[in-house]
């Protein structure tokens, strides 16, 4: 897996691009805890939720986008 930095709050998240459309996003402890974490997991732990339950927020998403067309994260070429 391979880690992305979110351009919004800085949370490291780990991914894997399985095809265009399928991404695998693993979120580390470090993301789910303020400071420094995503404002937005952080928020869904506090309220009781499991940081595995927070599937993903638009900014990250950019982030992970910028990370394919800049190459840092590839998407398997046989799919």
């Amino acid at each position: 897996m391979t880690p992305v930095v979110c351009g919004e709050c800085g949370a490291r998240v780990l991914c894997e691009k399985f095809s265009p459309a399928h991404t695998q996003v693993q979120w580390t402890q470090e993301a789910a805890v303020l400071p420094g974490g995503c404002p937005r997991i952080a928020a869904a732990v506090a309220a009781g939720r499991p940081s595995a339950r927070v599937r993903s927020c638009p900014a990250l998403r950019a982030s992970i986008e910028a990370a394919v067309l800049a190459g840092r994260l590839e998407v398997p070429a046989d799919v």
